[in-house]
């Protein structure tokens, strides 16, 4: 990856998790996921009606390498909440499964259903 596109990437991912209230960058589609893990995330969201944006980081190389390098966090799926990175599947999974998940969303006034 070039700097530039590098620095696209970063300005892009800047950009999706600032101005939406919950980013899952996944493997696939909310519809179609290409990993179990991505799968999970998109369950618990789905289960608990919040309203989120998806990144597809299979259509684009610069995006999948720029996530992992903006946390330096090395696996996607990624979540954001209010710009704010949270962490992978398994920390969204414990999360969910302890109440601190819809806790997190609800201190954010983000709505569920």
């Amino acid at each position: 990856m070039t700097d530039t596109a590098a620095n696209s990437a970063q300005d892009r991912i800047k950009n999706t998790v600032t101005s939406n209230e919950i980013v899952l960058y996944m493997k696939g589609t909310p519809d179609f996921p290409q990993c179990g893990f991505s799968s999970t995330v998109v369950q618990i969201f789905d289960y608990l009606g919040a309203k989120y944006e998806t990144v597809n980081v299979l259509d684009d190389p610069d995006i999948r390498q720029g996530i992992k390098d903006f946390n330096n966090w090395p696996t996607i799926p990624q979540i954001f909440v209010k710009g704010e990175f949270v962490g992978g599947c398994d920390i969204v999974r414990e999360m969910f499964e302890t109440g601190e998940l819809k806790t997190l969303l609800s201190d954010n006034k983000i709505s569920i259903s």
